[in-house]
């Protein structure tokens, strides 16, 4: 019995993919906040690095096979942006 599979393209199945590894970073970061057992907290941890750098993987994928197109942030912005940060980090000593 083979089981019908939906007919779905290069970039559909990339583009599901990088949203199921984005959604599980989001889910193990909030779950490490969670976590008062050290060792679940590690184990967490792993998983959401290796998460994180399967997510970069399909990302960096689609980026070369151009189904994922960004723009660079204009100077000007980034720059504004590294200066909120430096005032948050002083005002809150971290």
């Amino acid at each position: 019995m083979n089981a019908q599979r939906p007919n779905m393209t290069e970039q559909e199945l990339l583009s599901d993919f990088l949203s199921q590894e984005k959604q599980l970073v989001k889910d193990y970061a909030g779950d490490v906040t969670e976590a008062s057992c050290k060792n679940l907290r590690q184990l967490l941890l792993t998983h959401l690095s290796e998460c994180s750098e399967d997510q970069l993987a399909v990302f960096e994928e689609m980026q070369r096979r151009n189904m994922y197109t960004t723009k660079d942030a204009p100077d000007n912005e980034v720059a504004q942006a590294k200066q909120k940060m430096q005032q948050l980090k002083q005002q809150t000593g971290l």
